[in-house]
This record gives C-alpha cells, structure tokens and sequence, in this order.
C-alpha cells in the first residue's frame, strides 16, 4: 500500500484509506486532504511524489505546493464577501458604482452578485487575448471593461473561468486600494498563518510541484470554437504547461493560479464552515456569510459547462443536481484537473482535496470527492 504521511484521527481512517487507494490505483501521483472539523485539524495528510520545478522526482512532502486552478475562486470570492461584510461593496449594486469604466457597451446594469454568480455575462475575450495578456492586470481589467454582454446579464450562467478573477478582483482594489493578492494575503491568508498564494513569491519556489497534464480536454464543449465554452477557453489557449512558469506563478489571476496544498486550502475555508470565526477572531458576520446561500441560477444547464449547477453568491451550492455532500447547508468549489474544497456549516467541517495528476474535468473530480463522503461516513458512524 502507498505510504500515507502526516496525521489522521482514527475516526477519520476511511479518508487515509480513500487516499491511499488512488495512489495505489494510479489515479494519483501525488496528493494531500485536509479536513477541518469543529475548529481541529482532524485530517492532515499527503503521499506519492512530485516533480519540482527542475523536472526532479521527489516525494510529496508537508510543505508541497502545487497551483490548484479554480479552488482559486474560493479564497477570491471570500475575500469579496468580506469587503461586502465591511460595507464597502453593496453585492446589489451595479460594478459601475465602483469600476465606472465597466459600464461600456451594455454593462451598466451587471451587478456585483451577477459577478459572483457567474451570470454577468463576461465568461470570456470578444478581443484576441494572448497568454501573456493575462499576466498584465491593467491591460485585461481595461479589455474586460471594454466588452459586451454575451447574454442578458443575469438570466443565464456561464462559468466565468479565468475572468472572475479580474471582474471581482478589480472591484475589491478599487474599493480597497490593494489587489486582491495583497488583500487576500493581509486579510486572510498572514492572520489564519495559511499557506496559499495567489501571486507566489520566488521564496516558494522551491516548494512549488509541476501538475500532470492530462491527455482529455477541458471538456468535450470546448472544442467547438464556436460555441460558449470554446470561445471561453479558446481564447487564449493556456496549457497545465504554463502553470510551471515564474510568470504564471508571480501573476495575480485569482480565478486559476492560486497555490497552495489540502491544510491550507482548509485552513481558509474553514472560516465558512465555522460561522466567519477561527481562534477567537471573525473575519466575517455570519450574516455576510448567509449571502452565499442566495440563489443566483438554478435548474438550467450552464452555457459553459453544459450541466446545471446551483449558484450561489461566490460558490456553488449543494443540491440534488450536484450533491457532492450530504449536507444542504454546504458550498463548494473545485479546479481543473482534480482540486475541491467542500465547506459544511451545518457540521462545522471543511474538505479539502489537492492533487498534481489532473483529470480531464474543470471543477473537481470522483478523487476528491471520494475523500468527502469518506469524510462523512467518519462523522456519522
């Protein structure tokens, strides 16, 4: 059997177990979960082994970093959610109020919540876009400000990929004067002392693990050029094989290129789980949080990913459609290629999942979510 690492209460042996079966499978290389339960860090686990930035194979270790691509949104989306907690976003309102330049070409009526919601009808570039335009904050913001609706803003989803990122990222600096980085960072990630990235300093290099790029496509949608998904991640292309590259690393896309591993990952989103409370300080009222569970679409497949997801202010939400935990006071979110993280209010629990062999799916996979039901049958046996 693989050789599982770190430290896992015996009730919780199942998810070690879930772990250490894909590696043994080969559904994973390497790998690490982390469950946050009633404030403890009850599961804190890794095993296989990485390729570091040189190409050299080593063993996934405690401090491993690895990009975890769309899990990214969750630490973006909190730290939105915060502002708005703070007074100074008002979800309701239109992103006009604060970015006046997005207005342009039939925007004025896209709100704050349209953003989070993944209905504000800017999932992609109209514009050519190259790769490296991505890494240029200013340049994109002003091309994104620039662009037309593709729907009626707020009548449809359309999973916003790489620009929800910029979209909540430019409101949060031009409400708070820091990029979303930097606020992430102060706010959220030096106070909870977790550690995830988005923007990563070369002192982490040496940390930071290469994803496996998977063989499928994103998903099967996305290879019509013409239809909303292929337009969305057609433009740019950007390979797993980008996500290698200091500038990936140093750029600020807080839609995709946050890094970090399961214990962090956890360790921020627990803060959802736990009612916007960790040691004694809140970082969110509970009734900021509650505007997550406010229904954004529902029961209608989403024009980007073809499959209905119900969404709500910054995440998605539990339910049949997606009942990716027994649980209807959840929400969650994943990564291309694998990565999850499943918060729990109800059970005050939070699950996280990352991993470098990619699977050919855009938010999360059976690996990480295996690892969340084995975590549920822990809690209720």
């Amino acid at each position: 059997m693989a050789t599982i690492h770190g430290t896992c209460d015996e009730g919780f042996s199942g998810v070690r177990d879930v772990l250490s079966g894909n590696l043994d499978s080969g559904a994973d290389v390497g790998a690490s979960v982390a469950i946050v339960k009633d404030g403890e860090l009850v599961v804190d686990i890794w095993g296989g082994e990485i390729e570091d930035l040189d190409g050299n194979t080593a063993p996934w270790a405690q401090d491993t970093l690895i990009n975890v691509y769309s899990t990214t949104k969750t630490m973006c989306n909190l730290s939105a959610l915060i502002c708005a907690d703070r007074g100074l976003i008002d979800l309701d309102a239109p992103v006009a109020n604060y970015w006046p330049e997005f207005k342009a070409n039939g925007k004025e009526n896209v709100l704050v919540r349209h953003l989070l919601g993944h209905t504000a009808a800017v999932p992609g570039f109209t514009a050519l876009m190259q790769k490296e335009d991505l890494y240029d904050w200013d340049k994109t913001c002003a091309v994104l400000a620039n662009e037309s609706p593709w729907w009626e803003p707020g009548t449809a989803s359309g999973y916003h990929a790489i620009t929800q990122g910029y979209l909540v990222g430019e409101v949060v600096r031009r409400v708070t004067g820091k990029s979303l980085g930097t606020f992430f960072r102060e706010e959220l990630a030096e106070p909870l002392g977790a550690d995830f990235h988005i923007g990563t300093p070369p002192s982490c290099d040496p940390r930071v693990a290469r994803l496996v790029p998977s063989p499928d496509p994103i998903i099967p949608a996305a290879t019509d050029s013409a239809s909303v998904a292929g337009r969305v991640f057609g433009n740019p292309i950007v390979s797993p094989a980008e996500s290698w590259t200091e500038a990936w690393r140093r750029a600020e896309i807080p839609a995709a290129n946050g890094h970090g591993n399961a214990r962090s990952v956890a360790r921020v989103q627990s803060v959802v789980s736990h009612g916007g409370e960790i040691d004694g300080k809140r970082y969110i009222s509970a009734e900021g949080l509650e505007r997550i569970f406010e229904v954004q679409m529902s029961g209608q497949p989403d024009l980007v990913l073809g499959v209905a997801i119900t969404l709500g202010i910054g995440y998605g939400l539990i339910s049949d459609a997606m009942p990716v935990a027994p649980t209807k006071r959840g929400c969650f979110w994943g990564g291309y290629g694998g990565s999850v993280v499943v918060n729990d209010l109800e059970n005050r629990m939070t699950v996280a999942f990352v991993m470098n062999k990619m699977g050919g799916t855009t938010t999360g996979d059976a690996r990480g979510i295996g690892c969340v039901w084995a975590a549920y049958a822990a809690i209720n046996a």
